[in-house]
Formats: C-alpha cells, sequence, structure tokens
C-alpha cells in the first residue's frame, strides 16, 4: 500500500473511531502545549465529514484547549520560579520584570484574547501569564473566549459552506483574523479609556 493510501486510510478510521472525539482534544491540548502547527488542517476535514458532530468537535477542541492553557500557565508559574532570576539576570533586569509584569496585570486580558485568535504559537501567552502570576480566572475567561471564537468560528464556516468550507477559509482567512484582531485591539483600546 502506497504512502499516500495509508495515510487516507488512517484518517478515514480516525474519522469513524470512537475515539475520534477524545483524539481531537489531545490533538488541540497537544497544539496548546508543544505542537505549535494550527489545528485546524485537521479540523476542517473532520468536521465536514462529521457534520452530524459539528459542534461537539468544536467544543472538543475548546476544551483541550483549555486543558492544555492550564498546564502551560502551571510551567510558566513553576518553572520560573525555579529559574526565573536566572532569565530575569541573563536577559533585562528586576525593574524591567517589575514593568513587564504590571503590564501583565493591567493588560493580561486583551495580551491573552489577541494571542488566542491570531496565529502566534499561544504557548507565549500560557507561559506569560503563569511567570507574572496573572490572574488565573481572567487568563481561563480570556483563553476561553479567544479559542471559542477561533473553533466554533471554523464550525459556523463548515455549517454554512459544507464541503466548500476549505476553500471559503483558505480564500478569507486573512481578513477574518485581521478583522478579528483589530476588533479586539479596539476592544482593549476601549478597555484603557
Amino acid at each position: 500500500m502506497s504512502l499516500t493510501k495509508n495515510v487516507k486510510q488512517k484518517t478515514r478510521n480516525f474519522i469513524d473511531s470512537k475515539h475520534m472525539l477524545s483524539g481531537i482534544t489531545v490533538a488541540s491540548f497537544l497544539e496548546s502545549t508543544i505542537v505549535p502547527i494550527p489545528l485546524e488542517a485537521v479540523m476542517v476535514p473532520l468536521m465536514q465529514a462529521r457534520r452530524e458532530k459539528l459542534w461537539l468537535i468544536a467544543l472538543m477542541a475548546t476544551i483541550g484547549c483549555i486543558v492544555g492553557a492550564i498546564f502551560g500557565y502551571a510551567m510558566g508559574y513553576y518553572l520560573f520560579d525555579l529559574i526565573g532570576d536566572w532569565v530575569i539576570n541573563s536577559f533585562s533586569s528586576a525593574e524591567q520584570f517589575e514593568t513587564v509584569k504590571q503590564k501583565m496585570q493591567e493588560q493580561g486580558f486583551w495580551f491573552v484574547m489577541t494571542l488566542g485568535i491570531v496565529p502566534i504559537p499561544f504557548q507565549i501567552a500560557m507561559l506569560a501569564a503563569g511567570a507574572t502570576k496573572y490572574s488565573l480566572a481572567l487568563f481561563l475567561l480570556a483563553t476561553t473566549i479567544a479559542r471559542s471564537i477561533r473553533y466554533f468560528g471554523l464550525a459556523l464556516v463548515v455549517y454554512y459552506a459544507g464541503d466548500k468550507a476549505e476553500k471559503v477559509i483558505k480564500k478569507h482567512k486573512t481578513k477574518a483574523l485581521i478583522g478579528l484582531t483589530v476588533v479586539v485591539l479596539i476592544a482593549w483600546w476601549l478597555s484603557t479609556l
């Protein structure tokens, strides 16, 4: 069996598997923690193939990301305690870190929201929130909102566009990301007034 046929068969087996939902949850966890490859490449075809579970797939991907975010926050929180002084002294100063920490406390929600929507590795937001001991509740709220917009937005496109969803997403992805980022940045700016 050729490699292409083998991959297609494994993909079909996964789509039809009773472990599909737990698999997407694990994939979302991994994407948000250690594998900075966008999950959309898997989610859109999966949502198209399993439209009856469209919203559940988006929910499980969101849950996987939230669990991953808690893990990443904890890494920033606890590992920074172990190596933070060395990092601060090597790359900046205690005063600069205090400035970053204060900015994170004041504007961390919007920072996390922005990184949760745009295609920048989300690990940055998780580690920064944990390292600065940003409010876990606000961090999780921002993460949940941002990733819900991202994953349920994909589900919405698949719901309306059906088999043409990949083409629609490919055509409008950049515009949609810019638009969402602008909306978040405007909301961030309005919150500072």
